[in-house]
């Protein structure tokens, strides 16, 4: 019997109605774009807004990019219980300097690129990150649609497999995502511009399509390879 459950966190939320039909849905986290170049952007007073109406046990996550500390600070004063992810160029000093519980995201060059890099040692550098978010090296920092090659990297290997926390993300959809699951066998998975209809509008009966393919690859484990 498999005991695992994929955790599913669904980014990118701007609207009130998007965060009651995630949560309805059976999403455990939500992300909010503090990033201003970011068509999903929201401010840190939007992201408290926006996280006051999860119910218990839905994680607000807090997404920068490359912010001050001030900024960083800002927005967790404004969603004190959200975790922080990093998805820009910050070292892992930048990243424990924020003194909260943090993932920090891979970005991931697409095509042959992405078997250069070297995910072992991004995952020893950022050993303290409470999960490594793999998404797809894209132009303006994420949320572009795209995937990277799932067959680049042992997934077997100790620092890389389920128990090590990885977060899989980068184009994901309720149409690949059983597929993902499948050769990657996350800890969860992320997703946001696979569940709109367009930039930061999210679609109620994709995320419910999206919960559905993952809890169907959870029910089926000896589908997997």
């Amino acid at each position: 019997m498999n005991t695992h459950r994929t955790r599913i966190k669904i980014c990118g939320l701007t609207r009130e109605a998007d965060v009651d039909a995630a949560a309805q849905a059976g999403a455990d986290a939500v992300g909010f774009v503090l990033y201003d170049k970011s068509p999903r952007h929201v401010t840190p007073e939007r992201a408290a807004e926006l996280a006051r109406r999860l119910p218990p046990f839905v994680t607000p996550v807090l997404l920068f990019v490359n912010a001050s500390p001030e900024h960083i600070q800002s927005g967790c004063r404004a969603v004190p219980n959200a975790l922080v992810q990093f998805h820009g160029d910050e070292s892992p000093a930048d990243c424990l300097a924020a003194g909260r519980p943090f993932l920090r995201a891979a970005r991931i060059p697409a095509g042959a690129a992405g078997h250069a890099f070297d995910l072992l040692k991004y995952a020893e550098d950022h050993s303290s990150a409470m999960a490594i978010l793999l998404d797809a090296h894209v132009e303006g920092y994420g949320g572009g649609g795209q995937t990277f090659d799932w067959t680049a990297f042992p997934w077997s290997h100790p620092l890389l497999n389920a128990s090590s926390r990885l977060v899989l993300s980068g184009g994901l959809t309720p149409a690949n995502v059983i597929d993902g699951i499948r050769c990657v066998r996350p800890w969860a998975v992320d997703v946001s511009s696979g569940v709109e209809v367009s930039k930061g509008i999210k679609s109620p009966a994709l995320m419910n399509a999206f919960v559905a393919a993952v809890r169907a690859a959870d029910e089926h484990p000896s589908r997997l390879p």
